[in-house]
């Protein structure tokens, strides 16, 4: 019994280290992980913006809780970014691929920006969310610009 949890064991910490585009069976299973993955984000980062932008009254939990969401979601699609993973269903540029430093500097670049977003919200301060805000929007941006057909 001790052998078989054992070697269960040491079977999930291998697949756990395993990197997470080995985890796609298929590119199109990559896509459509990334696509979620900033489908999710979009819509917790649309509802801080609504509060940032005075769309939506202000309450601090909630810009809070969905900038968690969105901090953590900043982290999950750039493993969907393969070879192969450029083609179907996707507005990926061949870009991201051909310049892929730059894309992981924008991928960096987010996450980081999300994170302050988060210990922003957190803060229950509206001027200082804004500030937040701000700052990612325009790390968004900046890559869609550079890697995202419209």
């Amino acid at each position: 019994m001790k052998t078989l949890a054992c070697i269960a064991a040491a079977a999930t910490l291998l697949a756990l280290s395993a990197p997470a585009s080995a985890q796609f069976a298929k590119p199109e299973d990559a896509i459509k992980y990334r696509q979620s993955a900033f489908s999710v984000m979009v819509v917790h980062f649309g509802r801080v913006g609504a509060m940032a932008n005075g769309k939506a009254p202000f309450d601090a939990k909630a810009a809070a809780e969905n900038a968690a969401v969105v901090a953590e979601m900043a982290k999950l699609p750039w493993a969907a970014f393969g070879p192969g993973t450029g083609e179907g269903k996707s507005k990926a540029m061949a870009e991201i691929w051909t310049e892929q430093a730059k894309f992981k500097e924008g991928a960096d670049k987010l996450v980081a920006e999300s994170a302050k977003l988060e210990a922003a919200a957190k803060t229950g301060n509206l001027d200082a969310l804004k500030t937040a805000f701000a700052a990612t929007a325009g790390t968004c941006k900046s890559c869609h610009d550079s890697f995202r057909n419209k």
